[in-house]
């Protein structure tokens, strides 16, 4: 099974150059960041399978903080991109 989990996270791992690839080609600054986040999703399923791997669960957890900063620094991107500020104007 082990020999299972590395031939998937080799598979992922490549897969993941092609997403590289894609954030720079990309046509739009909205390609570029869509490929960034699946590239950064990748890393979080390869980290949990190392964890399988090496029977270690210190991975998953460094997994989580990975996935939960992906969505924190997309979301602030996008925001900014949107709007062109990454806070709101409070009005007084």
């Amino acid at each position: 099974m082990t020999t299972f989990f590395w031939g998937v996270a080799t598979f992922i791992l490549l897969n993941a150059f092609v997403c590289l690839w894609r954030a720079q080609q990309g046509p739009t600054l909205v390609d570029r960041i869509l490929a960034m986040n699946v590239m950064g999703t990748k890393t979080l399923v390869v980290l949990v399978l190392l964890s399988f791997i090496f029977g270690r669960e210190v991975f998953i957890g460094v997994a989580f903080v990975y996935g939960l900063l992906n969505l924190a620094i997309t979301l602030a991107v996008t925001r900014l991109l949107e709007t062109g500020r990454l806070r709101e104007e409070v009005s007084r």
